[in-house]
């Protein structure tokens, strides 16, 4: 795809990974979306950016918010080309530790986000992008979720971690599937410690 004049959305986009991928696409003469739950720091590194960025207070977890913001970034450019789903959280907890048991409550905060929210805004995102014309390769549109290394090799207190990116890597193919015949690219990539 040629990135110039697209848009795109990078959820967790107001910091780390995200904000160093919206920078990145920023140079490439892409609008960029930034969808994060900070409202604060979204509106400062948007209004930082420039007029080709727009914040969006977005929770990746839940469907009526990323709808939302979806809505707005089609407002303002009409439509979406490119997601990278950024947003992700951690924790570090043992299965068995000193306090006893893993949190049920830590894990299920950790699955839901990095695994429903990197499906939720999917799901939601390609089904804009279905509304895309196709470019002269029948493209419509590309996601890129991030898993981790730790996908394939969780080190001690990452179960939940793991098990959410490992949950990534295993829907991309599947996803990759279902969204070919509408002309819809799907990868994930697996970063280690940065």
């Amino acid at each position: 795809m040629q990135l110039q004049d697209k848009i795109a959305v990078i959820t967790g986009g107001a910091s780390g990974l995200g904000l160093a991928t919206a920078r990145v696409l920023l140079a490439r003469g892409v609008r960029v979306a930034l969808f994060d739950l900070n409202a604060e720091n979204g509106s400062a590194v948007a209004a930082e950016l420039g007029a080709n960025a727009l914040f969006c207070q977005v929770n990746v977890s839940d469907e009526a918010s990323v709808q939302a913001g979806l809505a707005a970034v089609s407002a303002k450019w009409g439509g979406v080309h490119v997601v990278v789903n950024c947003a992700g959280i951690g924790s570090a907890q043992r299965t068995v530790g000193k306090n006893g048991p893993h949190s049920l409550e830590v894990f299920n905060k950790v699955i839901t986000v990095n695994l429903v929210g990197t499906f939720n805004v999917t799901r939601l995102a390609a089904a804009e992008m279905a509304k895309n014309d196709p470019n002269a390769d029948g493209e419509r549109g590309v996601i890129i979720n991030t898993a981790s290394v730790a996908a394939f090799d969780g080190q001690i207190g990452q179960v939940a971690y793991s098990a959410s990116k490992g949950g990534v890597v295993g829907m991309t193919l599947p996803l990759a599937r279902d969204l070919a015949t509408l002309g819809v690219r799907v990868n994930t990539i697996a970063p280690g410690i940065f």
